[in-house]
Formats: structure tokens, C-alpha cells, sequence
């Protein structure tokens, strides 16, 4: 009985989901290597709500918003006072990467989703520390959360808004 019960733990623990935060706050450091070793390396703050509705405050090297609510993504560079928008064909579900993901190791978690192995890596808390997979260049992709706070309910919608001014050129992708 005793072995049964420990059989049944460990194989809840090996195919145990990573929980998805109704939303979630945190910053974030982007490093993307290509194929040549170049690394180029992001930083900023992130929020999620609702399972759709991201925002990306790029602080550095520039300053960028990128927003989506699933359906269009919303690119707006200060630098160059440009908003590009498109249709969003595919694109990064992380609620659906989350669903897929099987413990790998201690915190490590690896999931495949469209075709992509996404390596994710939680906290002691079971938060997200970070995800990594390789995008549709073959360029290594590394976001690594810090300042991690889950939260219930959905964000104030203004809030997951990409704001800028009228005069910035619109570009339809």
C-alpha cells in the first residue's frame, strides 16, 4: 500500500502542470543569441492578464511597447516614433506551452508546442523563473523573469494598452 502510495505521488509530481496566474507582473531580461554566437540582450517589465493580453515595456537597449490580445500585436518604437501592427498568424500561448509542460527535473520543466521544445524553469514558489526555446531563425531565445507577483483577476484593461502619440507613423503589417 505504502509503495502504491508513493508510485501515485511521484507520478503526479513527474506530469504536474505549471499553474497559469489569472495575471502576473514582473521584469524581464531578454537575451537572444543567433547563430553566430551575437547576443543581443532586452530588458523591461511585463504584464499578462486573462490568458491572452500581454504588454511588453522594453527599457533597454531602446524603448518599445509590444502588446497583444491574442488576435493583433501591437509594436510601438519610440525611437523611432513608429507603430507597426499585425495579425497575429502564431505566436508564443503561453497558457497552452504551460498545459504542455512535463517535469523534467527539481524545477525544470519542458513542454513542445508547435513544433517548438520550450525549456521553463519555476521558482520555489512554482512562479516562473524563466523560458527558452529556439524561434522560427534559429536564434536562442531567453526570458528570465525577476520580481515575479501572481495575482487574481483580470489587469485593468488600460493598463495592458501599448499608449503613444497620434504623430508616430502607422505601419499595417
Amino acid at each position: 500500500m505504502r509503495l502504491l502510495s508513493l508510485l501515485l505521488l511521484a507520478s503526479s509530481v513527474l506530469f504536474a502542470n505549471i499553474e497559469l496566474p489569472e495575471n502576473f507582473q514582473a521584469d524581464f531580461t531578454q537575451k537572444i543569441t543567433n547563430t553566430k554566437e551575437k547576443i543581443i540582450t532586452y530588458s523591461g517589465k511585463v504584464r499578462f492578464s486573462n490568458e491572452t493580453l500581454f504588454k511588453w515595456s522594453y527599457e533597454e537597449p531602446t524603448k518599445k511597447e509590444v502588446c497583444t490580445n491574442g488576435l493583433e500585436l501591437l509594436v510601438v518604437d519610440h525611437d523611432l516614433e513608429q507603430v507597426s501592427a499585425y495579425l497575429i498568424t502564431q505566436g508564443i500561448d503561453i497558457a497552452k506551452i504551460l498545459e504542455k509542460a512535463t517535469l523534467h527535473s527539481a524545477n525544470i520543466y519542458v513542454a513542445e508546442y508547435e513544433n517548438k521544445q520550450y525549456t521553463i524553469q519555476v521558482d520555489k514558489k512554482q512562479h516562473l523563473h524563466s523560458i527558452a526555446y529556439y524561434d522560427d531563425l534559429d536564434n536562442k531565445v531567453q526570458i528570465v523573469f525577476k520580481h515575479m507577483k501572481y495575482g487574481k483577476g483580470n489587469l485593468p484593461t488600460q493598463s495592458m494598452k501599448c499608449n503613444y502619440p497620434k504623430n508616430y507613423d502607422m505601419i499595417q503589417g
